[in-house]
């Protein structure tokens, strides 16, 4: 019997293994199938000649057959600031009058819209930084490194800013994705941007960007997670589909801005989706399926004109037999959809239930931030955007803008968060109220019962709307707010006294107005103890209730002394500084302003670049 052999090392020796001609006619074709034959030649069609020993000859003869994007788009790397800590803010940390936003842009501003990469989302969106830009950048030009006495910063583009574009996030471990940007931005070196001649095609050129096609060219001229200008440059580019694609893409922009314009931490957020009238019901939970329903055929009309893409540049690049347009939900980059949101789908892959659950609540969290936001006056039920946004406004500065508010905006701009309705304006009381008047009172108890069964994911027992502002309200905030918070929280050590205050409300008095706060409670409490005391000893009691009551007692002694503690050694030393903030420090520098009288955030002190 004839036979083929092969060899096979093991450490120290070596088998000779001696194969049948049917043994060595399966290894054949066992190599037909699981190695890949690649010309050397192939590589160096491809830019930078990458390894890439799987591609199939259509794969690889675009390059040859198209010419690069770069013939029509120009790539530009952003700005280095020198210091994003000195120059760059999140767009709620500073006064809105002092604020220049695409389609308003205003010349004498201080802050311009900044582009600066971001989460991986196609279409729009990604839209939260500012970068000072005062006197046509007269700070970042002129900022001088101490030790080298040379200037920090670089890449000014200043004949590129402001104009309209595409802009991708320099790094993204969940592969390629492109925005389209209007124009009136400057843009970072890590949110990239693209200019395209001519400029009638960019939103075609979008289309083929987002398209599976491009996303599989890009992980060959780019393996890793970083995407540099010159990448999308090298991409073959067939121009045929763009007319048609162009379409696609002006329909899934619109989807996207809207998306992402639904939430407040955009500075387009005009209203909460729950309350505006097209879906409006009966009640909440109604009110509820309502937008969610809108929000999966938004999702699914999104996933449709993807998929319509694909197919378009599949068939444009003859790459039938190697892509298909399927475009999973995971991939569908809009925050209502909980199969992509990020911070749903991390630990591990959820189930549609606990995804929904997720999403309810989020939801939820979002109805309270609002109505946190009205009790403040930077929003209102009776006009819609932003109302105060500015440092230092007023009461008075928001019943100009709202004369008859139907949800009056605080007067002092301190809510207690408090374990009871120790104060009128307490945040529990004052969110029942915002419940009535934005979905009146005939379903009132049931819209507070979905609430708070939306709110308690966790499936804690006896969970109501008073634990969540004690126990998870700020945290949410802090998170909403990339740890950039605007609803700042004065708390003793043990949290027994807390009380919140709107940042672009601060005042040099406001420190004094959480100590009356303060005083007031401790009187309360004090009062409590004297009453419990008297039921310790009172003859008609029952021993349970003199149990409970002294239980009690040993309880709001040890809070009185915490109070007392947290007075004298931290907030009336800085009640008496009456310090004042500058919005333009940044929420980071504010915030360690006040120090120890606020609660901690962690990672707020961290040194380094932002």
């Amino acid at each position: 019997m004839t036979g083929s052999k092969s060899v096979r090392q093991s450490k120290n020796k070596i088998w000779r293994i001696t194969m049948s001609d049917s043994q060595s006619s399966q290894a054949k074709q066992d190599r037909e199938i699981y190695f890949y034959r690649s010309s050397a030649m192939d590589f160096k069609i491809i830019p930078d000649s990458p390894i890439a020993y799987w591609l199939t000859h259509r794969f690889v003869a675009n390059f040859e057959a198209f010419p690069k994007l770069g013939s029509i788009l120009s790539s530009r790397e952003g700005l280095t600031t020198g210091s994003n800590a000195t120059f760059l803010r999140l767009w709620f940390e500073v006064s809105a009058s002092k604020t220049s936003l695409p389609g308003s842009v205003r010349k004498n501003s201080r802050w311009f819209a900044y582009l600066k990469g971001g989460e991986y989302r196609r279409w729009a969106g990604n839209n939260e930084y500012l970068v000072d830009w005062e006197n046509e950048g007269k700070g970042i030009l002129n900022f001088i490194d101490q030790e080298t006495g040379r200037v920090r910063s670089h890449n000014y583009n200043g004949e590129w800013a402001f104009k309209p574009g595409i802009t991708w996030s320099s790094v993204s471990g969940e592969g390629f994705s492109v925005r389209n940007v209007a124009g009136d931005y400057m843009f970072d070196t890590t949110g990239s941007m693209g200019f395209v001649v001519p400029d009638s095609d960019r939103l075609g050129v979008v289309a083929y960007l987002n398209s599976v096609v491009a996303s599989d060219y890009m992980r060959v001229l780019s393996p890793a997670i970083r995407f540099q200008p010159g990448h999308a440059l090298n991409l073959p580019f067939n121009k045929a589909p763009i007319s048609i694609a162009n379409s696609i893409a002006s329909r899934n922009i619109i989807i996207s801005q809207s998306d992402w314009d639904s939430y407040e931490t955009s500075w387009d957020f005009t209203s909460l989706p729950l309350l505006r009238p097209e879906h409006r019901q009966p009640t909440l939970k109604a009110s509820y399926q309502q937008l969610r329903a809108h929000w999966r055929e938004m999702t699914l009309d999104m996933q449709r004109l993807e998929e319509e893409n694909n197919r378009i540049f599949i068939e444009a690049y003859g790459l039938q037999d190697e892509l298909t347009p399927e475009v999973p939900l995971s991939e569908i980059t809009l925050t209502c959809n909980p199969h992509y949101r990020p911070e749903f789908n991390r630990g591990g892959e959820k189930s549609d239930d606990e995804l929904e659950a997720l999403l309810l609540a989020a939801t939820m969290q979002e109805l309270v931030s609002y109505a946190v936001g009205c009790m403040f006056g930077r929003y209102s039920l009776d006009n819609p955007g932003l109302i105060l946004s500015n440092q230092g406004e007023t009461l008075a500065d928001y019943l100009r803008q709202v004369p008859q508010p139907s949800f009056p905006a605080d007067e002092d701009n301190v809510i207690p968060l408090l374990d009871g309705d120790w104060f009128p304006d307490d945040i529990t009381l004052r969110f029942r109220q915002f419940l009535r008047v934005a979905f009146g009172d005939a379903h009132y108890e049931d819209n507070l019962t979905f609430i708070e069964q939306g709110l308690n994911v966790k499936g804690k027992r006896n969970y109501g709307l008073r634990d969540y502002f004690l126990g998870e309200f700020y945290t949410d905030h802090v998170k909403r707010y990339m740890k950039r918070p605007i609803y700042w929280l004065f708390s003793s050590p043990k949290g027994t006294f807390s009380a919140l205050v709107y940042l672009h409300r601060y005042r040099t008095d406001t420190v004094s107005v959480v100590l009356n706060y303060l005083r007031d409670f401790r009187k309360k409490l004090a009062s409590r103890l004297d009453y419990l005391q008297q039921v310790a000893i009172s003859p008609s009691a029952s021993q349970g209730d003199k149990t409970k009551a002294n239980k009690e007692a040993e309880t709001i002694k040890k809070q009185l002394l915490e109070l007392d503690d947290y007075e004298r050694d931290t907030l009336y030393p800085l009640a008496t500084k009456q310090k004042s903030l500058d919005l333009d420090a940044g929420v980071k520098a504010n915030y360690l302003e006040l120090g120890a009288a606020l609660k901690k955030i962690p990672g707020l002190e961290a040194k380094g670049e932002d």
